[in-house]
């Protein structure tokens, strides 16, 4: 029998008011443990195992994870951690030379990590309980996790090795004895996680009470639905002390919000800006709100981050894996809440979304977010707790937000009841519908409009020069300031080609020259006149070869030929290598002077004159429009694409009126889409043309 009365010693009783403390992180509670039975074993050292892998032998994998006696800068003699908790049980962050009798105490520890039972090893040859005297002991013991009933389903994920220095045997059952019995504060340690997370559930309830209440006590108020969002956020910032909160809603009517259940013809119904677009509602502590300041923008664009996504969003985001871990929080899209912390190293964002139940499924009606400074908690469980919250409330919200419905809706209800009035109350719809078609026929006939012929078309300047390299050399040197883009005027140099080999065939021409000319004097004087003719030749062409190589000096300078722009890509890193005769260069165009070249369907080119005007859009951006007037018809067709169509050349109406905006997109092969305004016709002869040509050209008409 063993002798335990020791047990309600005041050091025993310090112990397990240690181990029985409530700790919010599980890796805190593990190293309490794992200091705790170093001291009671009074083991040389301890240490902490993570384990990973199936539980059987030959898959299993432990790692170190923390050593004891802890380094100075893991934790204080208060127990506070001086690491964040992440790096507390991090296998990685463990220097493993530390570890005595490493193959040994990993060896114990992956055996017990497999046998699920608390065991003992000899650091000796001799098997312990022989009687022979051993030189120390391996205890690895099984850290169970979840519940007492939930041990035996729930794998092995830590185990705690104690190397110590055998005294006796009785010894040695009295420590096995005491390490079982802490053990089993761990279920301690589970079930108060398991209270915290049901005082959390049961806080959500009474947290979305009292809000539902507040929301109430704005009934009557002529805000409607932005008094009850303001007190909403004010609220919530006061029960959870955070630094601020904002409410957005979807825009439009329930049918158009996200969410599972929206179906295929409700999405192809709503349009995808609407449906999956944020409006900032209310901030907290502020009573006026400008959607157009950056910070609301940011604040809508990390809401809008979560709309997409249809779950909670956090910044910085949990871990992915280990304690205190959110797989779902961790692998979400956190760019705009990055953005919008980027000011405060210290600030913490979170977005929930508004989920709301009805008929057509679940929707997410809109997000909220909060904000919380260094000093104020912003943690997965705190984000489960306001979701918890919000999906109570959130209905509530649709209630109030329906009832605060627009002018347009509100005019649609008036509407329907004024028609009732007039066509009767029953059918009204589908009356007023009878009516409607009616006068849209009336319109469609009688009604007339501007014909207005589409074409693709592009921009092209009327002045462009392709500059060639006009000899062939090695391409010198480019002017700093010569770029893509760069303003040229007239004669400016563009480039450079290595003119030396032109200047000393110069030289040498200007030399034989020389010559040439001496002899035909000499010859001359000496009334040689066979042999003066001909030295006379000979620096004839000793004058033109100087004549051509100081050309191709002068013609190793390009310059610019007119005043415009250079609009072909950089060739300075063509700097040093050949170019042969011809090799285009550069490309210079006057862009104050551009022309419009449009390319018309031959079945439309009847309705087009010189002198009509029309107006081009750029494919970038279609909203923008420029008038031109049509100044020539090339009549000649080209096949292109299938399609026979004629050239149309036009230019701008008022090219000096172009704004300095209008002038910096009007390039040289900016493509869009012309729209030439011809003569007036009636809606029905526009939308039925092309149908009533085609069957005339299949039925001969």
């Amino acid at each position: 029998m063993i002798d335990v009365t020791n047990i309600k010693s005041p050091g025993w009783h310090r112990v397990v008011a240690e181990l029985s403390q409530p700790l919010p992180d599980d890796r805190v509670f593990l190293l309490r443990l794992l200091s705790t039975l170093g001291l009671v074993s009074n083991a040389r050292q301890g240490v902490l195992f993570s384990v990973s892998g199936s539980q059987e032998q030959s898959s299993v994998e432990v790692k170190a994870a923390q050593v004891w006696p802890f380094a100075a800068d893991v934790i204080d003699p208060t127990g506070k951690p001086l690491r964040p908790l992440e790096d507390l049980v991090d296998p990685s962050k463990l220097d493993a030379t530390t570890i005595e009798r490493t193959k040994d105490v990993h060896g114990a520890a992956r055996t017990v990590a497999v046998s699920r039972q608390l065991q003992v090893f000899s650091l000796d040859e001799e098997q312990m309980y022989t009687g022979t005297q051993s030189r120390g002991f391996v205890i690895a013991a099984p850290i169970p996790n979840g519940l007492s009933h939930e041990t035996s389903t729930r794998p092995i994920q830590h185990v705690i090795t104690l190397v110590g220095e055998t005294t006796s045997r009785q010894a040695l059952q009295s420590t096995l004895a005491m390490v079982e019995l802490l053990i089993g504060y761990v279920f301690t340690h589970e079930a108060q996680q398991a209270l915290r997370r049901t005082r959390q559930g049961t806080a959500a309830l009474d947290l979305a009470g009292r809000l539902i209440a507040s929301i109430n006590a704005t009934a009557g108020s002529q805000q409607g639905f932005r008094a009850a969002g303001f007190q909403l956020v004010n609220d919530l910032c006061r029960q959870l002390s955070l630094d601020r909160a904002g409410l957005g809603w979807v825009p439009g009517s329930p049918a158009r919000w996200p969410g599972r259940g929206r179906s295929e013809e409700q999405q192809a119904v709503g349009s995808r800006r609407e449906a999956y677009s944020v409006h900032l509602k209310a901030i907290s502590d502020t009573e006026h709100i400008d959607r157009r300041l950056e910070m609301c923008r940011k604040i809508e664009a990390a809401m809008e981050e979560c709309l997409d996504q249809e779950q909670p969003v956090l910044f910085p985001a949990p871990p992915a894996t280990g304690q205190g871990a959110d797989p779902a929080l961790a692998q979400s899209v956190t760019h705009a809440h990055r953005d919008l912390a980027r000011n405060d190293a210290h600030l913490k964002v979170a977005s929930i979304p508004l989920r709301v139940v009805d008929a057509r499924g679940e929707r997410i009606a809109g997000v909220l977010l909060v904000e919380a400074g260094q000093n104020a908690k912003l943690d997965p469980a705190l984000v489960e707790l306001i979701q918890a919250t919000m999906d109570l409330v959130s209905p509530v919200l649709a209630v109030r937000a329906s009832d605060d419905r627009n002018l347009a809706l509100r005019a649609w209800d008036s509407s329907l009841r004024a028609a009732a009035w007039v066509v009767g109350p029953k059918h009204t719809v589908w009356k007023v519908a009878g009516i409607a078609a009616m006068i849209a026929t009336a319109v469609l006939f009688f009604g007339t409009t501007t014909y207005r012929v589409g074409a693709p078309m592009s921009l092209k300047a009327q002045q462009h020069r392709l500059l060639a390299s006009p000899v062939a050399g090695v391409l010198e040197s480019i002017p700093e300031e010569i770029k893509s883009g760069t303003r040229v005027q007239k004669g400016q140099v563009l480039a450079q080609l290595d003119a030396k080999e032109f200047q000393l065939q110069e030289l040498e021409a200007r030399a034989q020259f020389a010559q040439y000319d001496k002899q035909a004097d000499d010859a001359l004087r000496k009334g040689d006149n066979a042999s003066a003719s001909q030295s006379r030749a000979r620096a004839d062409q000793a004058r033109a070869r100087m004549e051509l190589a100081a050309l191709n000096v002068d013609r190793a300078t390009i310059r610019s030929p007119i005043d415009g722009t250079i609009v072909s890509p950089d060739i300075r890193e063509r700097v040093g290598s050949m170019l042969k005769a011809g090799d285009p260069m550069m490309e210079v165009a006057d862009l104050g002077t551009m022309k419009i070249v449009a390319k018309v369907d031959d079945r439309d080119i009847g309705y087009i004159q010189v002198g009509q005007t029309g107006e081009i859009s750029p494919k970038a951006d279609p909203s923008k429009t420029v008038a031109f007037v049509v100044d020539q018809i090339v009549p000649l067709s080209q096949a292109e694409q299938g399609v026979n169509a004629f050239e149309v050349r036009a230019s701008f109406v008022a090219p000096e009126q172009l704004s300095d905006h209008e002038k910096r997109w009007l390039l040289p092969g900016l493509e869009g889409q012309a729209k030439f305004n011809t003569e007036r016709r009636s809606f029905a002869w526009i939308l039925s043309r092309r149908i009533v040509d085609q069957m005339r050209v299949w039925l001969w008409w």
